[in-house]
């Protein structure tokens, strides 16, 4: 009977770390595409310039996105597979 409590704890535990993943992956996407509209705002750059500066920006954050939730899911095995 322990084993199916174990391994249900297991699976809450991945559930909790992918919901964190997931979160943390969009405030930090968020926050860097909103450094690029902040120097789009700031600066002033209009027409073509700064489309592809918020484009660029959005890009960067979707890049950082996909970069926390790699990186946090990969933690999360490797602290799994130590038995942590």
């Amino acid at each position: 009977m322990d084993m199916g409590r174990e391994a249900r704890w297991e699976k809450d535990a991945m559930t909790v770390e992918i919901a964190f993943a997931l979160v943390t992956a969009a405030v930090l996407a968020a926050a860097v595409f909103a450094v690029a509209l902040g120097l789009t705002l700031v600066l002033g750059i209009s027409g073509p310039a700064g489309k592809r500066t918020l484009t660029g920006g959005a890009l960067l954050g979707a890049a950082a996105g996909l970069w926390r939730v790699v990186w946090v899911l990969r933690r999360f095995d490797a602290r799994r597979r130590r038995g942590r």
